[in-house]
């Protein structure tokens, strides 16, 4: 059985910045038998980085669309999971606006990590959240579940601006705030081909490129991908082609692109403050 100590350990062994920030997205039941269960695994999460910012996606798309327009940022549940629904309700947690892509984050800077999510008109806009992973040179932990999971990516497509994955229209949905205050929020979505389960095919491309590691997290198999590195090969790959992600098929080896420069802080240059419009 796993325990909250030996969560922590190898939480540890995978190189995980204490400090940094960590978003993970997470498969609970292919952690295995956990003393405690699901609070457990939180509690080590909270307790890894508690000198850093825990990030988990609270997302709501599945259910908030023009017929349910509704978020409610304290009430609407989670439909990604329970480590996000029972993490979103954690003392301390601040979830943040956004009425179909909203995540929940702890720490000393959750409040203007969160800050402003409901101002972009698309889920992954560059000043959302998603863009402030990159801006912080994040980790992200794909706990038992692979890059299909990796909202991350979408990000990506939106900051390089690929076609064909968001809605031309919007959709007129709406934030509840935690003090009852009803916030217009018009949404574009993902649309189109279901461009996210072709993400797997990147796997060994990233990894190889150094943006993709590997380690254990109870009985599951985590990717702890680096935002920055992700970023840069992800980008120049999209550029060259659009249409990567358009079909299941292999990339039967293709190499890591050629590097896309860098600023002092590692960001891509094309990348490195740019923010949609919202």
């Amino acid at each position: 059985m796993h325990t909250h100590s030996s969560l922590l350990k190898q939480m540890e062994s995978m190189g995980i910045d204490r400090t940094g920030t960590l978003l993970v997205h997470s498969s609970f039941k292919s952690i295995g038998e956990v003393d405690g269960g699901a609070e457990t695994v939180l509690d080590a999460l909270s307790d890894y980085m508690k000198e850093g910012l825990l990030v988990l996606p609270t997302h709501t798309w599945s259910y908030i669309d023009a017929q349910n327009p509704r978020f409610s940022v304290m009430e609407s549940p989670s439909c990604i999971g329970i480590l996000p629904e029972l993490f979103r309700r954690r003392p301390g947690v601040i979830r943040s606006w956004h009425p179909t892509h909203s995540v929940a984050a702890l720490g000393a800077d959750a409040a203007s990590f969160t800050a402003g999510d409901e101002c972009w008109d698309t889920p992954c806009a560059r000043g959302s959240v998603y863009g402030k992973l990159l801006d912080r040179e994040a980790q992200i932990m794909l706990l038992g579940v692979d890059l299909r999971r990796n909202t991350f990516i979408h990000g990506i497509e939106e900051w390089v601006d690929i076609p064909g994955r968001m809605t031309d229209g919007h959709e007129a949905l709406y934030t509840v705030t935690p003090g009852g205050e009803e916030l217009a929020v018009p949404s574009r979505r993902h649309c189109g081909l279901s461009w996210s389960e072709h993400f797997w095919k990147v796997e060994t491309v990233l990894e190889q490129g150094g943006a993709l590691s590997r380690g254990r997290f109870g009985d599951a198999g985590v990717m702890l991908c680096s935002a920055v590195e992700t970023t840069r090969i992800l980008s120049a790959m999209l550029r060259a082609d659009p249409d990567l992600f358009s079909d299941n098929e292999p990339l039967n080896g293709e190499d890591v692109p050629e590097a896309l420069p860098k600023t002092k802080r590692g960001i891509p240059a094309q990348l490195a403050g740019k923010h949609a419009e919202g």
